[in-house]
């Protein structure tokens, strides 16, 4: 039998044009640079920068961004054996605009349809997501079937066994209204072990929005971890069995915060692997964030072990 990989996530995928000139409205932009994008991606790129075993569950369009996304993701070492093609859509494209220190409006380029929404359950490996050590989900594979089927299909497989965290991930464009997000979101938590989430998805998630009422509610609805990330105050971490971790953020020159949270979840997934005590994870999370944060691009701005130590120990 295969070795289990240290993990898996599934969502979505494509390609980031990003401005190579900052603090210019969109319309004014001369130049781009093209990077491997989708948070789901990412976390796992942020990973392997980290040494761990890494795979996505996606689908690209069959077109040739589909192509880069594959050898981009072979660049990083991250197995690629389970994104597929599909015909009748484009890989989607994601363009933004980058105003430091706070302001990165998004525009994402998914219609009629992004392909990794059409992941559909008779296609996964479940013996895979069964056996992978950490299976990461997003909010965003529930707004649509049959992503949303494939996604709870994978969750009920593993059946609380290992970690499996739930990204929040909530982008109201991809919902017709939040009250569907939040049935579809209650469902996710039964099988959720760890829930990762801002203020705003928490809020989705669980109708409140002060951090430890956050963090209660997602206890409460099942999860063992529940990590509520507060922006400028740093991040609150409580786990069930009463262990609570508050961290301030790590300061930098920020350049484009799109991406940090994706290092954050890369580097979580690190620590747990690892054994690590909660605030020592959290601390490291919050570093590898800071550190994208500090850079352009998202993933190839994943930072590597050695940088994040570097970091934390002012070297």
């Amino acid at each position: 039998m295969p070795e289990p990989y240290d993990l898996i996530t599934m969502g979505r995928i494509g390609v980031d044009l990003y401005p190579l000139q900052t603090g210019v409205p969109l319309a004014e932009v001369e130049t781009f640079g093209k990077f491997l994008g989708g948070s789901a991606t990412n976390v796992a790129v942020a990973a392997a920068r980290l040494g761990r075993r890494t795979a996505v569950i996606s689908r690209t369009g069959d077109d040739p961004f589909g192509t880069y996304v594959h050898r981009a993701l072979a660049g990083f070492g991250v197995d690629d054996r389970w994104v597929t093609p599909v015909e009748r859509y484009p890989t989607p494209v994601t363009f933004c605009e980058i105003f430091p220190p706070d302001d990165f409006p998004l525009y994402f380029y998914r219609l009629p349809k992004a392909p990794d929404l059409e992941i559909r359950p008779d296609e996964l490996d479940l013996d895979a997501v069964g056996t992978a050590r950490i299976f990461w989900m997003t909010g965003t594979g529930l707004c649509a079937e049959p992503s949303r089927s494939a996604t709870l299909t994978a969750l009920r497989a593993r059946d609380r066994s290992g970690v499996t965290v739930f990204d929040l991930d909530w982008r109201p464009m991809f919902w017709p209204r939040p009250a569907q997000a939040r049935a579809a979101y209650a469902e996710a938590l039964r099988y959720a072990t760890v829930a990762v989430g801002n203020l705003d998805e928490c809020e989705i998630a669980t109708g409140e929005r002060e951090p430890r009422a956050c963090a209660d509610a997602l206890l409460a609805a099942g999860v063992e971890l529940a990590v509520v990330k507060q922006g400028p105050k740093g991040v609150l971490a409580v786990h069930r069995d009463g262990t609570v971790a508050e961290v301030p953020p790590v300061p930098v020159e920020v350049v484009n915060g799109l991406g940090a949270g994706d290092a954050f979840g890369g580097s979580l997934c690190h620590g747990l692997l690892a054994g690590w005590e909660l605030e020592r994870i959290m601390r490291h999370a919050n570093a590898a964030g800071a550190l994208v944060a500090s850079r352009l691009a998202c993933s190839s701005a994943m930072p590597t072990a050695a940088e994040v130590d570097a970091l934390l120990t002012g070297d």
